[in-house]
């Protein structure tokens, strides 16, 4: 059966949650700045929004540089813990989509907001199964998480990874085994996934300009200039083969969950109903996938959108709801005692995790 690989990069990912959660930043430029906290913009850009980006505002340039381009825009700081939260509930909608694997290879988190996942069995190895599969999940995040995201569907996760960036935001794209070489053949080869500014300048100077060239060119030249892994890998690559197995990464994972309170509050009885909520949804979560959990974070966000966050590290894997939610409280009750300004939002999130080995110990029943 042919392989189906499916990439899902959400769209603009943090701007895009700042949009969603503040419905007054919508229309505007929006630009989300990892700050050095030296002075009021010291930091650079982690994200913004496509209005931001017509201003020609990009990833990773100073903010006091971006602010220059566009005075007009609304500049916010990174909330990575909130970000990872929403990340956590998007990627369990993405691993429900997945094929279930005896290896374990059919789904991949590579960062906060991108994944791998193999439908093969799902779509029966067939393409257009697969895009009308491409089409639910994006329908299911939506309404969900009110967010949108780009899909690329391939062979493979190389062909896949490069799919997903043809029709941004919003959009997918399909490129089935046959569209292989119309679909490569064209592009520059620095927009082949896995070459830097350094491989591309080298492969231009032999005369390799487009993927066509780089799939046509002689491979033991190739392997004499950049290795012979390197250099059998860029002549495999531009020809759209890619064996690389669709694997979580060991430890890398996290699981959460956030809810808004009903009302603000610092009543710990309010809050602690919402928190064992949470904590039973994680533990629901860890359970059908046969995980434990090291590390517990709780994170609060109060009346003023100022967010906090702490954590705590086990002595050993745990696996029940009664060992999340005591050390959870415990958390909890640092932020009460710490704070005057009533709780908006609580999450809970786990970390650390590991297949569960053997039987439960005494301290998790």
């Amino acid at each position: 059966m042919q392989r189906v690989v499916l990439h899902v990069d959400m769209d603009y990912f943090f701007a895009a949650i700042e949009e969603r959660e503040n419905l007054g930043l919508q229309g505007k430029a929006v630009v989300v700045c990892m700050l050095s906290g030296r002075s009021g913009l010291s930091g650079a850009v982690s994200t913004c929004n496509y209005i931001a980006r017509e201003s020609g505002i990009r990833a990773g340039m100073p903010c006091s540089k971006a602010k220059k381009l566009n005075p007009e825009a609304v500049f916010l700081p990174v909330r990575k813990d909130f970000y990872t939260s929403v990340s956590d509930r998007v990627m369990e909608i993405l691993r429900s989509y997945a094929d279930i694997s005896e290896t374990g290879e059919a789904f991949e988190q590579i960062s906060i907001d991108e994944a791998f996942l193999v439908i093969t069995d799902r779509a029966g190895g067939d393409f257009s199964l697969a895009y009308e599969t491409g089409i639910q999940i994006k329908n299911e995040i939506k309404d969900k998480e009110k967010l949108t995201c780009s899909v690329g569907i391939g062979p493979n996760k190389l062909i896949a990874k490069m799919a997903s960036s043809v029709q941004k935001p919003d959009g997918i794209t399909v490129i089935s085994p046959d569209k292989l070489e119309s679909f490569l053949w064209p592009l520059k080869v620095s927009k082949l996934w896995g070459i830097g500014n350094v491989t591309a300048g080298k492969l231009q100077e032999m005369g390799i300009v487009t993927l066509k060239d780089l799939a046509e060119h002689d491979v033991i030249d190739l392997i004499s200039t950049f290795g012979k892994t390197r250099g059998i890998w860029l002549k495999q690559a531009a020809a759209g083969i890619d064996d690389s197995p669709v694997k979580e990464r060991d430890g890398s994972e996290q699981i959460g969950r956030i809810a808004t309170l009903p009302e603000d509050t610092l009543d710990i009885n309010f809050i602690s109903q919402l928190l064992d909520r949470l904590a039973g949804d994680v533990i629901s979560k860890l359970d059908s996938r046969g995980l434990s959990f090291r590390t517990v974070t709780v994170t609060v966000i109060n009346s003023k959108f100022k967010m906090y966050t702490k954590s705590r590290t086990l002595n050993h894997p745990a696996y029940s709801k009664e060992t999340l939610l005591e050390v959870a409280n415990e958390i909890l009750d640092e932020f009460l005692s710490e704070s005057r300004t009533e709780f908006r939002r609580v999450g809970v999130r786990v970390g650390e995790l590991q297949k569960t080995m053997g039987q439960k110990s005494l301290f998790d029943y």
